[in-house]
């Protein structure tokens, strides 16, 4: 029975896209991961709770279908925002979220790295240490 389960979440997997623009933020790319870690003996892997095995499966497949998309279908295609699903996709993509993390720095933030040698965490202990030291 545990191999018929591997062999589901491999399909699901195969099937499961990728989205290449959330480089380590892909749901994709964790489901793999997890599937890998659990079933780290492929088809002869021991299940310990095969009906939550079961029940995670389900729900990924309902996820996958779009099951619920299609069971409440939306009127309209819009947001609040009133965005498109593409310019929701640009948006949330890793390059343009490290882009809008840069943006919100600071000038003398940015100049402080820019300039000063070694990583923040260093100088923060380096200054902590500082400040501990006796004065004479």
């Amino acid at each position: 029975m545990a191999a018929s389960r591997y062999r589901r979440f491999l399909k699901l997997c195969e099937e499961w896209p990728v989205d290449e623009t959330k480089r380590g933020r892909d749901l994709g790319s964790y489901l793999r991961q997890r599937v890998a870690q659990a079933f780290r003996e492929g088809e002869n892997t021991q299940i310990a709770e095969p009906e939550a095995c079961d029940q995670m499966y389900e729900s990924l497949a309902r996820l996958h279908s779009n099951y619920y998309k299609h069971k409440y279908p939306r009127p309209r295609d819009t947001s609040f925002s009133g965005l498109s699903v593409e310019e929701y996709k640009l948006i949330l993509s890793t390059d343009t979220l490290e882009e809008f993390k840069d943006m919100n720095k600071g000038m003398w933030k940015k100049l402080q790295e820019k300039f000063a040698p070694g990583s923040p965490e260093e100088k923060h202990k380096a200054w902590a240490q500082s400040l501990s030291r006796p004065r004479t």
